[in-house]
């Protein structure tokens, strides 16, 4: 029996040793429930086996996030995973990050790069100079020059890549991790920010790409760009579908002798509406034809004889927009050009997402995201025609597709590459049509050629086209500004434009430069906000607003008297959780504090609608109020899918669990 007690022993205690292994978690972040404690690493940051620092295991690369399992002395024990922790760190060789807020760079339209200034006294002198202008200019030029060291006594210590390097390259994840941040200029439209950030005026030593051959600081003159026209095809747009395949001749006609006749290609996608509901209007969506170049113009021009109008009527008087955009994205062959860009040619609003019978369930907003994610620039053009104005069920219908289109055209820098086309003369809006079309390819072509004759990447003059000006003056002004990005993006790619140093700075979030010279205008941002959040924090956010989504459809179709939309709601999500003793009872907590959001989106710095959710909001919105609430949870549901789908956005900093892989959510998306 004595052995037998030993054996007993011997198994607990091995058993216990297993659970504790198991059971190690990162430490909790003060006043949260689920939210680990979170640190990147510095420059030469080391990895130890021990607390003492005695034996290196590795250098962690620069930013790497880890979690925090412990802290003695000054040394932190940390993983990349939220189950197993990998060593010990110096306290001083990483930097806490608690929101885990990190910044990405706009395009550069309409802007001047990121300066990085090196202290908060030396950004804010120059918000307050007496020509912002001047003295963010004076530092560009600087920086411009190839043979400028900076200064140790220098107020700017690097600026975001230059026009002559391009973009820093979108291929590789980089993190511009938010310490602190200064709303003393929120006013004027910014907000200043400390951030320790990868070195964006720092280019790699070998430019050479990955066969070995060296590129020029602008890339490769063979620059491909890629245009996708996503055109109705319904019964109405006869004389846009004619002009949409003149266009594409002209465009072709044009190249013939050119020597960009292999930059550029163009693909045609027609869409429709629901073919359950009307099997005579033949699909919902047809690719007509994929990128196609000059040299194969005759296979073209088959592909366009069947780009014809529809036979019959749609059920509805919007079509399904959304469904050939994402088509668009999804099935064309964008990796075989640099760059990207999609012409929607429309006379009707898009099905909205939470409609049943859309194909996508995606909103304006989500599908302008999953665009940006995929570098594609879009522009719509809105033909606008009386009957549109004057629907039998009292909806103007122009007002509400005009809202989706702007929306849907959003670009990085906040503006809108949206052109409406009057049609109360259908001749002279199918004359204007043309012209639009024309003018966007010309501008196109343009840029092509100037690449492959080797000129260098020209910036736009003006960042916004005047109130004043004609659809073909707006057509111009937007296919030079994403032109201009385009380019960045190409050369930033071909450079391989990226940071690998490190520095502790503060930046403006808007362009300054703009905010002094349109001061009544909305600011031009110059990087935007994103949360990390891993796989999991991002499936679980989809399933609680799916419940969210669930309950206010029902307590919509209920009496309210009879159905408490915020109880049920509360219910539900405690249901849901494998706790639901921790909910908290407090009426004043919001809905991340009681569980029903994640709680790492509570204390970000952003105004949430439905974080902020009281009993009373609910019951004070209108019914309009309460489909609107209803309908962008539903589009952020499908956006999150499509994020969950993403393979090239994901970054796993070493961790080989793919629940802790996290991704750049932009803070707009988040509900």
């Amino acid at each position: 029996m004595k052995f037998v007690f030993k054996k007993i022993t011997l198994a607990t205690l091995c058993l216990c040793l297993c659970f504790n292994a198991i059971a190690e978690t990162p430490l909790l972040q003060e006043g949260k429930k689920t939210v680990f404690q979170r640190v990147v690493s510095n420059p030469n940051a080391v990895l130890y086996s021990d607390d003492k620092g005695t034996q290196v295991i590795n250098k962690p690369r620069t930013f790497t996030s880890f979690y925090v399992y412990k802290r003695q002395g000054n040394m932190v024990r940390v993983g990349v995973s939220t189950t197993e922790a990998l060593g010990w760190m110096k306290a001083d060789s990483v930097t806490e990050w608690p929101q885990a807020i990190t910044m990405l760079f706009t395009d550069q339209m309409g802007r001047q790069p990121v300066l990085f200034f090196k202290d908060h006294e030396t950004v804010t002198s120059v918000c307050t100079a007496d020509s912002i202008k001047n003295t963010v200019e004076q530092y560009v030029t600087l920086f411009n020059d190839k043979d400028y060291t900076v200064p140790e006594d220098s107020p700017v210590i690097a600026t975001e890549p230059l026009a002559k390097d391009g973009q820093v390259s979108n291929k590789n994840f980089y993190l511009l991790p938010v310490m602190n941040i200064d709303t003393q200029f929120n006013e004027s439209g910014t907000q200043l920010l400390e951030v320790a950030c990868l070195n964006p005026g720092i280019q790699k030593d070998d430019t050479e790409d990955k066969k070995g051959n060296k590129q020029n600081s602008t890339g490769s003159n063979g620059m491909t760009t890629g245009i996708a026209l996503v055109v109705d095809t319904t019964i109405s747009m006869k004389p846009y579908i004619d002009g949409t395949k003149d266009i594409i001749r002209k465009i072709f006609d044009k190249l013939q002798d050119s020597k960009a006749k292999d930059n550029i290609t163009i693909a045609v996608i027609g869409y429709r509406s629901n073919v359950q509901l009307r099997p005579k209007i033949e699909y919902n969506t047809k690719v007509v034809s994929d990128f196609t170049s000059v040299r194969d113009r005759a296979m073209l021009e088959s592909y366009l004889d069947g780009l014809e109008e529809a036979t019959a009527s749609t059920h509805d008087f919007d079509e399904d927009a959304m469904a050939g955009v994402k088509d668009a994205v999804d099935k064309l062959s964008w990796d075989k050009v640099d760059s990207k860009i999609i012409l929607l040619v429309t006379d009707a609003g898009p099905l909205d997402g939470s409609d049943k019978t859309s194909r996508t369930g995606m909103s304006s907003e989500g599908m302008a995201e999953y665009l940006r994610t995929n570098n594609i620039y879009l522009t719509a053009v809105h033909i606008q025609t009386p009957k549109a104005k004057k629907l039998k069920n009292g909806k103007n219908d122009v007002a509400y597709a005009k809202k989706n289109y702007l929306e849907l055209s959003r670009m990085s820098n906040n503006r809108s590459s949206y052109i409406e086309v009057d049609a109360t003369d259908p001749k002279q809006s199918d004359k204007v049509f043309r012209k639009i079309g024309e003018t966007i390819a010309s501008v196109y072509c343009k840029i092509a050629e100037n690449r492959v004759n080797g000129k260098k990447i020209e910036k736009p003059k003006d960042n916004d086209p005047k109130s004043t000006a004609s659809s073909e003056e707006k057509a111009r002004h937007f296919a030079e500004i994403t032109g201009y990005a385009m380019q960045l993006q190409f050369a930033g790619n071909q450079n391989e434009t990226t940071a690998p140093h490190v520095v502790k700075a503060w930046i403006a979030d808007s362009d300054l430069v703009s905010l002094e010279e349109h001061p009544n205008e909305a600011p031009v941002p110059a990087v935007i906000p994103a949360v990390l959040l891993t796989k999991s924090q991002l499936s679980q956010l989809r399933k609680q607003i799916n419940t969210i989504v669930t309950t206010a459809e029902e307590a919509f179709l209920q009496d309210s008297s009879d159905f408490n939309f915020y109880e049920q709601l509360i219910s539900a999500a405690a249901q849901m959780s494998r706790d639901p003793s921790a909910f908290v009872d407090d009426p004043n907590a919001n809905l991340a504090q009681k569980g029903v959001l994640l709680e790492v989106l509570d204390g970000l710095p952003y105004k949430s609608r439905v974080l902020d959710l009281k009993k009373e909001d609910w019951t004070n919105m209108s019914t309009g109020e309460q489909q609107e609430f209803i309908k962008r949870l539903k589009g952020l549901v499908h956006l999150y899918e499509e994020f969950d789908r993403d393979n090239t956005h994901w970054e796993s900093f070493g961790s080989k669990n793919v629940n802790d892989f996290v991704y750049r959510v932009p803070l707009n998306v988040l509900p």
